[in-house]
């Protein structure tokens, strides 16, 4: 199944001059989301993880069913003010401002493997805020994936030290 077709271009939104990238055909498609969750597995399915942290919102998708099949705990990483207990926060910039992620401060144990999940990897900036709390709560990344990456943007390069996984390049 080639899955960037179930990923329609929105030109223009959220502001002008950004191209972008609809998952919602893919979601509403039960054989697409079979489909991204056995290639964003492909990578992962034999490593022990403890948890998998989605970053929202749309990498609590396909995060949670990954979490699912590999018998891990979901963490999910917010936006200010969203999560009800103790919190760490971390800030970053991003393609067309700039954002601020918290994440809850029992979430994570020390030496627990983490796979981080989002949708898409654009400028490398929400994941790599994402990786510094991860590891503020003495998390060991095991990988990063995600469903898309927009590699015109350079992500990678914030993200080097780390295993990263796309299943849609762009």
């Amino acid at each position: 199944m080639v899955l960037n077709e179930y990923v329609r271009d929105i030109q223009d939104f959220p502001k002008p001059g950004i191209g972008f990238k609809d998952i919602t055909p893919l979601l509403a498609d039960p054989k697409a989301v079979k489909a991204s969750i056995a290639q964003l597995m492909s990578t992962i399915k034999d490593k022990n993880i403890d948890k998998v942290v989605g970053i929202e919102s749309r990498g609590y998708f396909l995060g949670t069913i990954l979490a699912y099949e590999l018998n891990a705990g979901f963490v999910p990483v917010r936006k200010p003010g969203k999560l009800p207990y103790s919190t760490i926060a971390a800030s970053y910039d991003l393609e067309y401002g700039q954002d601020t992620l918290e994440i809850h401060t029992d979430a994570i144990k020390e030496g627990e493997c983490v796979l981080i999940h989002d949708d898409v990897l654009a400028t490398g900036g929400t994941a790599s805020a994402v990786c510094e709390l991860v590891e503020k709560l003495g998390g060991e990344i095991v990988q990063c994936n995600f469903l898309m990456e927009l590699s015109f943007l350079n992500g990678r390069d914030k993200l080097s030290q780390y295993n990263i996984y796309a299943a849609i390049n762009y």
